[in-house]
Formats: structure tokens, C-alpha cells, sequence
């Protein structure tokens, strides 16, 4: 059994309180420095969704922290807000579960200062169905779901505009919203969190699910999906991520060596053969 700390009910009241009173300042503040200077050797503690993140983070935590002279506590978290509210507020040293377009808009909205580190894996967004079998069975009068933030919204239309079961308009690329469509072909579109659209999968006729909730349903994207992202030039790159000020942070930088080294490769190709999870090294999010 792993050995996870698990995100309690409690824990969200807390993080909304150290947000509130932690969001005027930064971590590139003297005492901030010194806190970082003082943690050298606590363990790092970082959030990260349970599916693929978490399994990441445990692969180095069992079998290559300690040779890098690294304690690392992985916290698991099965929402997008409270891993980056929480790293902001202190409770955590990092987070990964997110990717660019994702945390430029969190941060617009929220006032937050986290910042990328490095670029570890790609998961593939995907359009699944338990009602049809092909792109060509979907019609007008079904209903789609897709993810209620904006990120990942927009990323979803854009998946299906790709695959012409929508026409949004020009230029709108990876940031359209259902306002931006042009011809819906007579579907429906049901918004929900993205957490919970794998379970809305019985009632609705299509549905465009992340990589790491399709991976916790038990959907093989290589086999199931209708419809998948295509990896390569895709800006959906996870990574690992920080309060900005704490990148150099020693148990960071020993964090960033692991997660992009060939054992960490070879980890996610072996353990996610049917495609569902990709490596992205080779460059630092910008």
C-alpha cells in the first residue's frame, strides 16, 4: 500500500485561510528565503493528482530520491484549485498536475504567483463514448460534455473543431468557448468539472475527458477514445511547479534532475504503453 497523505475536507478550509492571509506577499521575501534556506534538509512536499502525477512522484520516492540525498512526500490531491492554493499559501513546497495554459489562467484570476520548473509529461486529451463507436455515429440532438474550466474548455473544442464535429470561429484556436461556435451541428454541450466528466459518461452521448481522469476511469486511450490530441507540438506539457522565489530551492533542483531522468522515461513508457501518458523533457516551460 502506498503510503500517500491523502487531502481531507479540513485541509481546504485551512488552505483558503493561509491563502488569504499569505497572498500579499511573495516568496522572494527575506524571511522567505530564510524559511528556504532552514528547509534544506524537511522533506519537499508536493501536491499532485493522484493518476499519473502521484504514481510519478512515488516511482522517484522509492526508488531514486534517496540517492540524490532527497526526502519527498507526495500529497494527493483529485481537484485543479487546491493544489495550487495550497502551494501559494506555504502548506505544500510544490505542485504537478497542471499544465501552461491551465496556470496563466489560475493565476490571472486568482492572484497567485506559482511559477513552472520543468516539463515532465504530456496526457493526451481525449473524446470517449459508451453509446457510440465512431465519430460518424455522432449526431444532432446528443449531448457532449466537456471540462468547465477554461483551459481545458477550450482545449476540448478545439479537439472536436479538429475533428469536424464542430466549426468554431477563426483564430480561436486552444481559448474558444461555447460562445465561440459557429455551427453545432444540432449537439447539446453539458459544462462540468473535469474531474467529474468520466462519470457522465452514462449520461450523456459523448464525452472529452483529460488524460488523468480517462487513466482513473479505466479508459485505454489508444482503444477507447473517438478522438485523441496528437502529441506532438502540443503546448500541454505537465510539470512540476513552484511558488515563484523557490526555483532554486536545493530539494527542487534535485526534484526537476529526477523527474526528467532515462529511469523516470522509462518508467512512463513502460507503465503507460497504451499512449495515455507521454514524456515531454527537453525544455523548461516558458
Amino acid at each position: 500500500m502506498r503510503k500517500n497523505i491523502k487531502l481531507t475536507v479540513g485541509f481546504a478550509a485551512t488552505t483558503a485561510l493561509a491563502l488569504g492571509l499569505t497572498a500579499c506577499g511573495t516568496a522572494s521575501d527575506p524571511s522567505s528565503a530564510k524559511d528556504t534556506a532552514d528547509s534544506a534538509d524537511k522533506p519537499l512536499v508536493v501536491a499532485a493528482s493522484p493518476t499519473p502525477h502521484a504514481d510519478i512522484l512515488n516511482y522517484v520516492k522509492d526508488n531514486l530520491a534517496a540517492k540524490e540525498g532527497l526526502k519527498l512526500e507526495v500529497k494527493e490531491f483529485t481537484d485543479y484549485v487546491l493544489p495550487n492554493t495550497a502551494t501559494e499559501s506555504g502548506q505544500v513546497d510544490a505542485n504537478f498536475f497542471q499544465h501552461k495554459p491551465y496556470l496563466d489562467d489560475f493565476n490571472l484570476k486568482n492572484k497567485t504567483h506559482i511559477v513552472p520548473v520543468v516539463n515532465v509529461h504530456l496526457e493526451p486529451l481525449g473524446l470517449y463514448s459508451k453509446k457510440v463507436k465512431d465519430l460518424k455515429d455522432i449526431k444532432a440532438g446528443q449531448t457532449i460534455a466537456v471540462p468547465n474550466d477554461t483551459t481545458n474548455g477550450g482545449r476540448a473544442l478545439k479537439l472536436l473543431a479538429d475533428n469536424g464535429i464542430i466549426t468554431l470561429k477563426d483564430g480561436v484556436g486552444s481559448n474558444g468557448k461555447l460562445s465561440d461556435i459557429t455551427d453545432k451541428k444540432g449537439l447539446e454541450f453539458k459544462e462540468l468539472e473535469a474531474a467529474t466528466v468520466p462519470r457522465a459518461l452514462n449520461d450523456v452521448d459523448a464525452a472529452v475527458v483529460n488524460g488523468n481522469y480517462a487513466i482513473e476511469a479505466k479508459l485505454n486511450p489508444a482503444t477507447d477514445s473517438l478522438a485523441l490530441e496528437k502529441a506532438e507540438g502540443n503546448p500541454y506539457a505537465n510539470f512540476l511547479a513552484v511558488k515563484e522565489g523557490n526555483e532554486k530551492d536545493a530539494r527542487v533542483q534535485k526534484l526537476v534532475k529526477l523527474l526528467n531522468s532515462p529511469e523516470v522515461k522509462k518508467y512512463i513508457e513502460d507503465t503507460y504503453k497504451n499512449g495515455s501518458v507521454v514524456p515531454a523533457f527537453g525544455a523548461v516551460a516558458k
